[in-house]
C-alpha cells in the first residue's frame, strides 16, 4: 500500500476478522515510525502521536467489487431504479416512526395484520386528502419549526441582535 506522500508500507498482515460476523475480513498494511514521524502531513493520516499509521483494506476481490459497484451507482439507469427504492424506504420509515408500526398493539398474526392494513388505509386516505383537485397547483408545504423561528424570531433574539449591531 502506498500513502498519499509516496511512502510504501513495509508489510501487511491478515486477513483479520472484523468485529461484525457479516463484515469482510481486513488486510492491514503497516507503516514504520521512520516513515511517518518526519512526514509534514502526518496529522491528516493518523491521530497517534508516537506510532505509525496502519491502514485496512478488504481483500482484492471485494475491493474490485466495491469499485465496480460505485462506478455503476453513477449511471442514470441505476439512479432511476434507486429513486423508486428511496420512495419505498420513505414510506417504510413513515410507518415505523410516524405510526408506531415497530410494535403491534395486538397479539396474534391475524390481529397484527389487521392493524397493518388499517394503518395503511389511514395513511392512503391522509395522502389522498392532501392532493389538489385536478388542474390546481399543489399547495405549498407548511414551513418547518426551524423556518418559522428564522422568519419570526422571539423578541429576546431580536434584542440581542440589536445589542450586537449597536456595539459594533
Amino acid at each position: 500500500m502506498t500513502c498519499p506522500q509516496g511512502q510504501v508500507s513495509r508489510g501487511w498482515h491478515g486477513p483479520y476478522p472484523t468485529s461484525s460476523p457479516t463484515a469482510a475480513p481486513l488486510i492491514v498494511a503497516r507503516f514504520t515510525k521512520e516513515q511517518c514521524q518526519p512526514c509534514p502531513v502526518r496529522t491528516q493520516c493518523t491521530t497517534s502521536r508516537e506510532s505509525a499509521r496502519n491502514a485496512g483494506s478488504p481483500p482484492q476481490e471485494l475491493r474490485d467489487l466495491q469499485v465496480r459497484v460505485r462506478a455503476e451507482q453513477q449511471t442514470p439507469d441505476w439512479q432511476a431504479r434507486y429513486a423508486v427504492r428511496s420512495g419505498v424506504e420513505g414510506t417504510v420509515n413513515e410507518f415505523a416512526h410516524g405510526h408506531g408500526m415497530r410494535r403491534c398493539r395486538y397479539r396474534g398474526q391475524p390481529k397484527a395484520h389487521l392493524q397493518h392494513v388499517l394503518t395503511a388505509i389511514a395513511v392512503n386516505i391522509e395522502r389522498l386528502s392532501g392532493l389538489p383537485s385536478t388542474g390546481e397547483a399543489p399547495p405549498p408545504r407548511p414551513p418547518t419549526a426551524f423556518q418559522d423561528f428564522l422568519d419570526h424570531p422571539p423578541a429576546e433574539v431580536l434584542a440581542s441582535r440589536q445589542r450586537l449591531t449597536s456595539a459594533a
